[in-house]
């Protein structure tokens, strides 16, 4: 693979981390669920070939229970 393919298939990869990210930040906002910390880990955007990961961030104590009630609902079948 040549240094441009190489460079765009990087790019992509961030793209599609980025689109992550905002779909993961829309849906969690659905349901009342705001992580401030939701973003791409800038560390694994580093070098030639970046392999991104998402970091679901820190959060406090209420916004981790309601992550737990919104998982809850959706298990038993209530759309909260």
């Amino acid at each position: 693979m040549e240094a441009t393919e190489r460079r765009r298939a990087a790019a992509e990869r961030v793209r599609t981390a980025e689109d992550a990210v905002e779909q993961l930040r829309e849906g969690l906002a659905e349901f009342g669920v705001k992580l401030p910390s939701l973003r791409i880990d800038p560390v694994s955007c580093a070098g030639d070939e970046p392999a991104p990961l998402v970091d679901l961030g820190r959060c406090n104590i209420d916004t981790a229970l309601r992550l737990c009630e919104v998982l809850a609902e959706k298990e038993s079948g209530h759309d909260g």
